[in-house]
């Protein structure tokens, strides 16, 4: 990526771009931004949201007006899909040709894919912009983001402390951020106990339904058994439950239908077509490498038995079923033909 070398006489960029999956560090990055340009004399602040109603024509308006007070000025561009569509890629092209003078633009996206980085309009941004991509922190640079985080409020845990903070938190950068200021307001700087840690957490902790298709699809039983028993102790309804597993078994049903239909068609191109994300692209991509089809249809018949238990057509325990539910990803068959006491003395032994 090349960023532009003109600057603002100020020493700032003219364009920022900030993009990314992790919400709060493409906020923080703005923020930043914003900071800086304030503390330059960059007072007066426009926010544009973009979504299917927006008119592009108030980008060129706002870039053809001066203050009405002659202040310097902000712009935040907010693009949340990532797609500003054909009138909006002429937009932003039309603005990186003619940048406004005395003004910072600060515009936001989301985590871009290939094709939209082939983009004309992405491209002009990268020729003409200051980029910032933000890399998603995953499960296992967690607990070293927490650590960091710590520190910077003067605070310090042990490796194991770590690790118990990643796991209550499951990967969700915001509930982590929010634990950590928890902890500053709690305790003084210096060395945090086991206990202190635990007891802060423990009070609030909860388990994300939505959590629970990442543990699923990447045949992590000892993670998705752990979310599932969070959710039956907070006594999360089981059909929100069986929705959200069950549209993603349809999805890579549908990712296999759709590549049997159209013979040769790239698993890429596949899931491009179905509309799925591109940060979910890459796990889906490991479930079809790993899954076949006829596992897939299991899967959804033992969904169809759990919706029956769930209605009290036929009889079962439905926790265990959703167990059972997860046993069909599992990655080693050997895995799957274990017993019933095995997989929940794994599960059970992970919460020790």
């Amino acid at each position: 990526m090349r960023p532009n070398p003109q600057h603002t006489d100020t020493g700032m960029a003219p364009l920022h771009v900030v993009f990314g999956g992790e919400l709060l560090l493409v906020t923080e990055t703005v923020d930043a931004i914003r900071v800086r340009a304030r503390s330059q004399g960059y007072t007066e602040r426009t926010v544009f949201t973009v979504d299917t109603r927006f008119d592009w024509g108030n980008l060129s308006q706002w870039g053809c007006q001066s203050s009405l007070f002659g202040e310097r000025r902000v712009l935040e561009l907010r693009i949340p899909t990532g797609k500003p569509g054909k009138e909006g890629g002429a937009a932003i092209e039309a603005l990186c040709r003619n940048l406004p003078r005395d003004a910072i633009i600060i515009v936001t996206l989301p985590e871009m894919d290939k094709q939209g980085r082939a983009s004309k309009w992405f491209k002009a941004l990268e020729n003409t912009a200051r980029m910032t991509e933000i890399k998603p922190v995953g499960r296992d640079r967690l607990a070293h983001w927490v650590k960091q985080r710590l520190e910077q409020q003067r605070q310090t845990v042990d490796r194991d402390t770590l690790q118990f903070f990643a796991d209550k938190v499951e990967g969700n950068l915001l509930a982590a951020y929010q634990e950590i200021k928890k902890l500053e307001l709690l305790y003084s700087p210096g060395p945090l106990s086991f206990e202190q840690v635990k007891d802060a957490l423990l009070d609030v902790t909860r388990f994300d339904v939505f959590q629970l298709p990442e543990a699923l699809l990447s045949a992590d039983m000892v993670r998705y058994g752990r979310i599932l028993k969070g959710l039956e102790g907070e006594g999360m309804a089981p059909p929100l439950i069986l929705a959200v597993l069950s549209e993603q078994i349809r999805l890579l049903l549908k990712v296999y239908l759709l590549m049997d239909a159209n013979k040769g068609m790239p698993i890429e191109q596949a899931m491009t077509a179905l509309r799925i994300w591109p940060a979910r692209q890459k796990l889906m991509l490991n479930v079809i490498q790993r899954v076949r089809y006829p596992q897939l249809v299991q899967a959804l018949r033992q969904a169809a038995l759990i919706d029956r238990v769930i209605k009290g057509v036929e009889k079962g325990d439905i926790w265990e079923e959703f167990l059972n539910l997860g046993a069909c990803f599992a990655a080693d068959a050997n895995f799957r033909m274990a017993r019933r006491n095995d997989f929940l003395s794994t599960i059970n032994s992970s919460q020790n």
